[in-house]
């Protein structure tokens, strides 16, 4: 078997502090997160990351998340935007696409409950 040399992983180059993409919508929640500070580089991708490395640092990113004082200010800022990369609010992009699914299929009940009832009350 062939060992390959130890490589350390490569963060990717992002700014030094985090900010929401459209800075005019967004509260001041994001003066709080505790992801401005030292972990900038844990919540975004580098590019040709493998797999593994890419789930490592996303749960590293998530343990952030968690300890943060606004997390969900800064899920449903992600969610609203939607912020296509990233971890946000301890959620990456593919699990907030899964949230949004979710929300879409409640919004089209909920909407047709409605309705019915509507319907049934005329």
């Amino acid at each position: 078997m062939l060992h390959m040399p130890h490589q350390p992983l490569q963060v990717a180059a992002v700014p030094s502090q985090r900010v929401p993409a459209r800075e005019d919508e967004a509260g001041p929640w994001h003066t709080e997160a505790v992801c401005r500070r030292d972990e900038a580089g844990l919540f975004f991708a580098p590019s040709k990351e493998p797999t593994a490395a890419r789930l490592s640092r996303e749960e590293a990113a998530k343990r952030v998340c968690a300890r943060c004082p606004v997390m969900v200010a800064c899920r449903e800022h992600a969610l609203l935007q939607p912020e296509p990369y990233g971890v946000w609010g301890g959620l990456t992009a593919a699990e907030r696409r899964v949230v949004l699914a979710r929300r879409r299929r409640r919004d089209v009940e909920l909407r047709k409950t409605a309705a019915e009832g509507i319907a049934k009350a005329g």
